[in-house]
C-alpha cells in the first residue's frame, strides 16, 4: 500500500461581498443578531458563477502550488450539494475546463463534510495504487438553493470553492481518517431534488428547490459529532491533542465551535475559523480555510492538523494529516 500527502491547495470564491447589514436589507435581522448567534459578519456571493466555475479557480490554484501539470492528474472528485446539472457530472465539466484529460472525473454528496469524505476516497484510490495523483475539490453556490426571505437560513450560507492536490509518496501524510453518518437525522437539513412527476404518478408536485434546517437538532448533533470525530480520528495512533497544531473545523457557527472546544478542554485557537468573512460555504468552507491558511504561512512541514466536518445527511468525520508542503 502507497502513502498519501497533499502537495498543493487553492480557493477561489466570489468578488460581490454581501454583509449582515445588506441582508437586513430585505428580511428582519441586524448586524448584530447575526453576529452574535453566528459569528458570520459577511459571505461571498456568486453573481454568474456557477459551481463549475468556482472549482476550475480553485483548482488552478491548486494545481499551481502544487506544480502539477493538469494531464498528470488521474483522479478528479468534486464534494458539492449544488452542482451545476445533474448529468453531466459538474467534475466533467472541470476536466474539460482544466484539460485533465487523463482523470476520471466524478461528483460526491456528503454536503459539509462532502471535503473530508472526498480526501478519503481519493486517498483510498492512491493507497491502493488506482491512482497517482488526484484533485479534490469542495464547492458550492449555495445561494441558489436559499430562501432568500428566510432569516433563519438565509444568514448562514455563502458561495466558494476550495482544493487540494493529493500524490502518491513515500512519506505518511494523511495518517488516519474516521467518517460516518446518520440517515436517522436526513430531515433536520434538507434540499428537495426534482419532485416525482410524471404521465404515472398522479397529481402535480410543486418543485421548490430551496434549503431548509432545523437549527436546533444540527446544533445538538454538531456538539456531539465533532469532539467524537476528533477522538476517534486520534485513536489507535501515536498523537493526541497536544501533538495537533490546529484543528481545522467545518465553518458553521463561533458558537458550535466555542462548545467543542470547551467540552474538548483546549484553547479555541487552536480552531482555525475564518467563518466571519465567508460565511457557511458547505463542502467549501474546509478546503478554503486549509488554503488560507497555507496562504498566510500557518503550517510547516511536520505539523499535525485534524480537519473536522459535520453535514446534512446526516454525515461527519475527521483527517489527520501531517503536513509535509
Amino acid at each position: 500500500m502507497y502513502e498519501v500527502k497533499i502537495i498543493g491547495t487553492g480557493s477561489y470564491a466570489p468578488s460581490n461581498v454581501v454583509t449582515n447589514d445588506d441582508i437586513a436589507q430585505f428580511v428582519d435581522t441586524s448586524d448584530k443578531w447575526i453576529s452574535d448567534r453566528t459569528g458570520i459578519k459577511e459571505r461571498r456571493i456568486s453573481k454568474d458563477e456557477d459551481t463549475s466555475v468556482l472549482s476550475t479557480k480553485a483548482a488552478k490554484l491548486a494545481l499551481e502550488n502544487a506544480n502539477v501539470n493538469p494531464k498528470d492528474i488521474d483522479l478528479i472528485i468534486l464534494a458539492t450539494a449544488t452542482p451545476d446539472y445533474f448529468i453531466p457530472s459538474t467534475a466533467c465539466i472541470i476536466q474539460e475546463e482544466l484539460g485533465a484529460v487523463n482523470a476520471t472525473c466524478f461528483d460526491i454528496s456528503a454536503a459539509c463534510t462532502g471535503f473530508i469524505y472526498g480526501v478519503n476516497i481519493a486517498t483510498q484510490f492512491i493507497k491502493t495504487g488506482q491512482s497517482k495523483t488526484a484533485l479534490v475539490i469542495g464547492a458550492e453556490v449555495l445561494s441558489k438553493i436559499v430562501d432568500w426571505d428566510d432569516r433563519n437560513t438565509c444568514i448562514l450560507f455563502g458561495d466558494g470553492a476550495g482544493a487540494a492536490i493529493l500524490q502518491r509518496s513515500d512519506e505518511k501524510g494523511i495518517i488516519s481518517v474516521y467518517t460516518g453518518s446518520d440517515g436517522s437525522g436526513g430531515e433536520h437539513l434538507e434540499c428537495p431534488a426534482v419532485p416525482l412527476n410524471n404521465k404515472f404518478s398522479g397529481e402535480e408536485k410543486s418543485n421548490d428547490n430551496i434549503v431548509s434546517m432545523n437549527g436546533r437538532e444540527i446544533f445538538k448533533f454538531a456538539t456531539k459529532i465533532m469532539p467524537k470525530c476528533i477522538d476517534e480520528v486520534l485513536k489507535n495512533t501515536e498523537y493526541n491533542l497536544e501533538d495537533i497544531k490546529y484543528i481545522v473545523p467545518h465553518q458553521a457557527n463561533t458558537r458550535i465551535i466555542e462548545y467543542v472546544a470547551k467540552k474538548l478542554n483546549i484553547d479555541l485557537n487552536k480552531f482555525y475559523m475564518n467563518l466571519d468573512r465567508y460565511g457557511n460555504t458547505s463542502g467549501g468552507s474546509i478546503p478554503i480555510a486549509l488554503d488560507e491558511m497555507v496562504q498566510k504561512g500557518l503550517l510547516n512541514k511536520g505539523d499535525k492538523i485534524i480537519l473536522v466536518g459535520f453535514g446534512g445527511g446526516l454525515t461527519f468525520g475527521a483527517e489527520l494529516i501531517e503536513w509535509r508542503i
